[in-house]
């Protein structure tokens, strides 16, 4: 025989034998639906690899006259807030219309969610919404 046919012959005969099966793909992470068992470990894995570390903001450095100070301007600025908006709104509350509080543009108006308060800092061109419901 020629060695090219008994080259063939052997291959053949060794597929015939051998068996395969189907290639599955289970994902590992479990956002991904991998198994539930495998967050811890994929978990520590990603903080032994962290390089970054955080900063322990549990620590508060200052003294107690800084928070002190903090403290009491927090309260007199609370106070004086207080006396603009009696001042602006009166003892009724708030009304419609629009106000200006040095470069802040207030605007006032009912819809159908409630009452809606846009706020303007005309210096930066920063806004916000707030929604006091009915």
């Amino acid at each position: 025989m020629k060695p090219t046919i008994l080259i063939l012959f052997f291959a053949f005969s060794i597929c015939h034998h051998s068996f395969g099966q189907d290639l599955v793909y289970r994902p590992i992470n479990p956002a991904f639906g991998g198994d539930t068992f495998n967050y811890q470990w994929l978990l520590s894995s990603a903080e032994a690899q962290n390089k970054f570390t955080g900063e322990d903001e549990s620590r508060d450095e200052r003294s107690d006259l800084e928070r002190f100070t903090e403290s009491l301007n927090n309260q007199l600025l609370s106070q004086i807030s207080r006396s603009l908006f009696n001042e602006q709104f009166g003892e009724d509350g708030l009304t419609e219309g629009t106000f200006s509080f040095g470069t802040l543009f207030i605007e006032i108006f009912p819809s159908g969610e409630g009452l809606v308060i846009n706020i303007l800092d005309t210096s930066t061109g920063d806004q916000s919404q707030v929604i006091i419901p009915n």
